[in-house]
């Protein structure tokens, strides 16, 4: 049989291995970084180097970033640190407000906590899919009518399913302001580093998730930053300074590095992000064109600040959306409805919290771009889309 010719568009989902990541994973000592012999100490040796690169890159001091599995396990650590100070603390409940339109990894870690009796609320974005400094201002005066201590605040600067872009800047800056204890802000980096420009120093957040696959790398390596220690669930060995147990996956940091250096250094993001924002607007543009099409939100631009240009939300009302998938994947071509991780429910929590109706939510699919992406996968794209509109 003839191999067929697949154009990716899932990239929000996970990125392509960079070809370089073999080597690097083939290469990396085996040993054990906590053992005391030659080979515990090359390994050590090379992990405090990978994380040293990675601080590097990042902008912030190696001692605060903390070796994790990915995003996922970085934001759950941050989450679930509440049980720990709800279990230590004399005053009242500690709260924690999160994104409606979080990923799954914040969202169900808040209803873990919610069944704990620790407080939760959700703070609801804008219908462009954005969290504003009123909104956030607006769920913490509710949380004081209501007695509650809101400790956390977790956000995502850009959203996994719509590219919606948070300015977590100016929510910091606006809750630093507001007089009482202090407020631990986490943020979900996941689908920023490497492809939106972003300042971890600069935003001012206290925690951030970031994860290697997103970017090149390889699965089950990613990064957890703690602008200063905090006391964590997890406990076991004294690895990560005791904030993260077990044997630290040197190959995949070394990975991580390599991945983030060649992704988030200022002169590469900028030029893949131009490219990505050009192919953007034309894929956006074009299907204007063509009609039969609802972006997500209806009023995004093919230029526009508000949105990564990496991610595009879109229904073609009449397909659903399992079926546009379907179809174009039987055409050499994958796209996704949402988030990989939310794959095998029916609801879409993102759409609902910005206020999309059912029909158009039934209707949504997920089109992400990647660095490699090119002009003629676009024009492949809407070629397929054409066909299948026409088709169904």
């Amino acid at each position: 049989m003839q191999k067929m010719t697949r154009t990716y568009f899932d990239w929000a989902a996970t990125t392509p291995p960079f070809p370089e990541i073999k080597d690097i994973i083939a290469q990396a000592p085996f040993g054990n970084p906590s053992s005391r012999h030659r080979e515990g100490k090359e390994a050590r040796q090379e992990l405090e180097t990978a994380r040293r690169r990675c601080a590097a890159v990042l902008g912030v001091r190696p001692e605060q970033l903390i070796f994790t599995s990915g995003g996922t396990e970085s934001n759950a650590s941050v989450l679930q640190s509440l049980i720990v100070r709800n279990g230590t603390a004399a005053h009242s409940a500690a709260g924690l407000l999160y994104g409606a339109a979080e990923h799954p990894s914040v969202r169900e870690n808040a209803e873990i906590l919610k069944r704990l009796n620790i407080p939760v609320l959700p703070v609801l974005p804008e219908r462009d899919g954005t969290v504003s400094v009123e909104a956030v201002l607006h769920t913490l005066e509710q949380a004081r009518e209501r007695n509650i201590s809101v400790r956390m605040l977790a956000l995502m600067a850009v959203n996994n399913e719509t590219g919606a872009v948070t300015d977590l800047s100016a929510i910091t800056q606006a809750v630093r302001k507001l007089p009482g204890p202090a407020i631990h802000i986490h943020a979900d980096l996941v689908q920023t580093i490497g492809k939106v420009p972003f300042s971890i120093k600069d935003s001012g957040v206290d925690s951030a998730a970031i994860s290697a696959h997103k970017l090149g790398g390889p699965r089950g390596i990613g990064l957890l930053y703690l602008k200063r220690p905090i006391s964590l669930l997890t406990r076991g060995g004294e690895q990560e300074w005791g904030l993260r147990p077990g044997t630290e996956n040197v190959a995949g940091a070394l990975a991580l590095a390599y991945c983030l250096e060649r992704l988030a250094a200022k002169d590469a993001l900028e030029a893949h992000y131009e490219q990505a924002a050009r192919r953007m607007e034309r894929l956006i543009s074009e299907l204007h064109q063509l009609g039969g099409c609802t972006l997500i939100p209806q009023d995004r631009e093919p230029r526009d600040r508000r949105f990564s240009p990496y991610i595009l939300q879109t229904a073609f009302p009449g397909i659903p959306g399992e079926v546009m998938v379907r179809s174009l994947d039987d055409s050499g071509i994958a796209i996704s409805t949402g988030s990989a991780c939310s794959t095998g429910k029916t609801e879409r929590p993102v759409l609902k919290a910005m206020g999309i109706d059912a029909d158009t939510t039934f209707c949504a699919v997920r089109f992400s771009q990647g660095w490699d992406t090119t002009d003629e996968d676009i024009e492949t794209l809407l070629d397929a889309i054409k066909i299948i509109r026409n088709s169904l």
